[in-house]
């Protein structure tokens, strides 16, 4: 497997041209969730047009219902859908046939014990996306920079192709590259406020990735 990249978080046009300028692969836009880089469906489908058959457009959810699942796949027509809350994997597969898109399932690790929770989502997801644990008490899934302990990693097969996310910048992604895992997903990590990329930071990041 190539080493791939995920810029997620993306709200500017000038960050999407940006992220694809330094060669990422795949473009996240948050669509309708709690977050400071909440996206309606048709800022979305916007904002994301320009990366048509340049990279991957994912739309990021969390605990989306039917009618909204059903409004990104019409209208953004994503590449992929990205389910960030609490999904079941029941829930993955009746989305992921209610939209035909390939899932992109998070799971939010913390301790080994939450390693066992990957393994049900195997058989549903194409990709399954690694993320710190939120802190207690915050509503808000992902972007908070937060990275996990991933010497929990040592020794974990998956059949599924696992993405690497949480915390990850230009200075900790060469430690990031010793998990063995050769798909990143970064947002906070190249930002200068949320919502707001760094181009250089952008630049850097993809640098360090490659090389």
């Amino acid at each position: 497997m190539i080493t791939q990249v995920k810029i997620c978080g993306l709200t500017r046009p000038t960050d999407v041209q940006a992220a694809l300028r330094h060669g990422a692969d795949m473009l996240g836009f948050i669509v309708e969730a709690k977050s400071s880089r909440r996206l309606s469906v048709v800022e979305a489908a916007r904002i994301s047009r320009p990366a048509i058959g340049c990279a991957q457009r994912v739309a990021v959810t969390v605990n989306a219902d039917e009618g909204l699942l059903e409004r990104i796949a019409s209208q953004m027509q994503p590449d992929f859908l990205q389910m960030h809350g609490d999904e079941s994997p029941k829930w993955v597969r009746k989305a992921k046939a209610l939209t035909g898109l390939p899932i992109i399932k998070a799971v939010a690790i913390r301790d080994r014990s939450d390693l066992g929770h990957i393994k049900a989502y195997e058989a549903c997801a194409d990709y399954i996306l690694l993320d710190a644990k939120v802190p207690k008490g915050e509503s808000q899934r992902g972007g908070h920079g937060l990275s996990f302990d991933w010497d929990l990693l040592r020794g974990f097969t998956c059949s599924t192709p696992l993405i690497l996310a949480g915390g990850l910048n230009p200075q900790n992604i060469i430690a990031a590259k010793r998990t063995g895992i050769k798909f990143f997903d970064v947002s906070s990590g190249v930002e200068r406020e949320p919502g707001v990329k760094d181009h250089e930071k952008i630049r850097a990041f993809m640098k360090a990735v490659h090389d």
